[in-house]
């Protein structure tokens, strides 16, 4: 597979938790969906790879980014209940880009999600004045903020509307578990690169 260029890459910032992964999934299908390709700390699995350096060459090598800081709480499962600032610090690194970095990195365009629209000020007041948007923990609400927020893909055709994604995601999880049979795994050992996978060729046979 060809390595996606700078344009049409997208940075996933995301937390890692079984919890989320329907939302995941839902902003993987609909970034594939409006012609770009996802991007994500998940496409390795090299233990000897430093997982910061792989964000930071992540966010150099795309022109865009999600991020979900919609998870920025306490921890339920540890006794020591401590936030998690891994998703503000990985944003926090491309609104550094865009205020200091040279010309091209400047240019980063970011997309913003929260579980409610205006909730972010109790936790991170300095980020104030973005356009953040909520999903409500919704996949579809995320599927039609990510729609929005990209309107033309980089071939600079407009998009179909979010209801049409929408469609066409729920059809894409129904014959998912017919990939998942086809290639002996079961839908809950899917990995990130299996997934990818599926959804593209699934839209190389319903195109729009």
């Amino acid at each position: 597979m060809a390595k996606p260029t700078y344009e049409e890459s997208i940075f996933i910032n995301c937390p890692f938790d079984p919890t989320y992964q329907r939302m995941f999934d839902a902003i993987v299908f609909a970034v594939y969906d409006c012609g770009y390709v996802p991007r994500s700390a998940r496409e390795e699995d090299d233990f000897g790879d430093v997982r910061i350096e792989k964000i930071y060459d992540l966010i150099r090598q795309s022109k865009y980014s999600i991020h979900d800081i919609s998870y920025t709480g306490l921890y339920k499962v540890k006794k020591n209940r401590l936030p998690r600032f891994n998703m503000p610090y990985e944003l926090g690194l491309v609104i550094g880009c865009q205020k200091f970095g040279t010309k091209r990195i400047k240019d980063k365009k970011t997309l913003v999600f929260d579980l409610e629209k205006y909730r972010y000020p109790k936790f991170l007041s300095d980020i104030g004045g973005q356009d953040l948007k909520g999903h409500n923990s919704d996949p579809e609400e995320v599927i039609s903020g990510v729609r929005n927020w990209l309107q033309k893909s980089p071939a600079d055709k407009l998009i179909p509307g979010p209801a049409k994604l929408i469609t066409r995601y729920r059809k894409f999880r129904t014959v998912l578990p017919k990939y998942c049979a086809e290639h002996h795994l079961e839908v809950n050992e899917v990995t990130y690169l299996d997934y990818c996978t599926f959804v593209t060729a699934w839209q190389r046979d319903n195109d729009f």
